[in-house]
This record gives structure tokens, sequence and C-alpha cells, in this order.
């Protein structure tokens, strides 16, 4: 990484412009149950990489707070948590100066991270999930290994 990425020149002949375009030098794709702040995500991937050059991609799945809640199809307000989740961190990683976006997820969070890929090709998958067992939702006990290997990418993990 490092360097200052690459600039181009658009053209946009349609609307009747120009626009010059930074690509990014990272694409981090952040699956989260609670919202996030640029520092805890600057702690997670610890890379020298200026915050600028980074463009992220938040999914926050819309997990069940219990099995019971899973098992009754009772999504609706997983997937209200899930959308407050990525509004929050979105605009805090704004806010912050990244270049972030965002989505909800199934509440499968392997599902979440694969769905997310199809239109977003990260280079690294960051999964912050709460510390102990019993802080938990439904499903979040994420085995980083398996995700990584099912992906194809490095993943690491980090606690809200």
């Amino acid at each position: 990484m490092g360097g200052g990425g690459v600039s181009i020149t658009l053209a946009y002949p349609h609307v009747g412009g120009v626009q010059r375009v930074r690509l990014k030098d990272m694409k981090l794709l952040v699956l989260t149950s609670e919202p996030v702040s640029a520092q805890q995500l600057r702690d997670a991937i610890q890379v020298e990489e200026d915050p600028q050059n980074i463009e992220v991609m938040v999914v926050a799945p819309a997990l069940a707070e219990s099995p019971v809640r899973f098992w009754f199809s009772d999504a609706d307000a997983g997937i209200e948590r899930a959308e407050q989740i990525r509004s929050q961190t979105v605009g805090e990683l704004q806010d912050a100066g990244l270049y972030a976006q965002g989505t909800t997820g199934e509440a499968d969070p392997t599902q979440a991270v694969i769905d997310a890929l199809q239109s977003f090709p990260a280079d690294r998958v960051v999964v912050f999930t709460h510390g102990g067992e019993d802080a938990q939702r439904h499903r979040e006990d994420i085995d980083v290994a398996a995700l990584s290997e099912t992906v194809g990418l490095p993943v690491d993990a980090a606690t809200v």
C-alpha cells in the first residue's frame, strides 16, 4: 500500500463535465453489529495507510437478539437496528474523512459478507463483534478463519 494513490480524469460527456477521481489504495469491508468509530477501525486494521486512501463498505447484518426471535422470523427489529448501525457508522467514518458507504445484510453474517463482495470487491474484511459470549447476538459468533477461507480474503477480528 502506501503511496499517494492514482489519480485519473474521467469525462462525462452526457452531463457535460470532467471529474478528477482518485483511486483508493485499499477497499475494506467492515461487518459490524454495533456502531464503529474511525478510531476503532484504525485500531483494528493497524496499517500505516492514510485514511483518505481507504474506501470502506460497512455491512450491518440484521441480527436477532436471540435464537427464539430468529426462529420466529421476528426480523423487523433486527433490520431496523442494522439500518441504524449502518447509518451511524457510515456517518462517523465520513466525518473522519474516510470514503464510506454501507448496506444492511442478511442475518447470517457470512452470507452478508458474501453478498456485499458481489458489488464491492474488497481487499480485506474486518469483523467487529461483542467481546463476551453473553453480549453477543444470535449468530454473531463468527469464525474468522473459516470466513477468510470462504471469501478468499484476509479477515481481521475486533471487538466493540
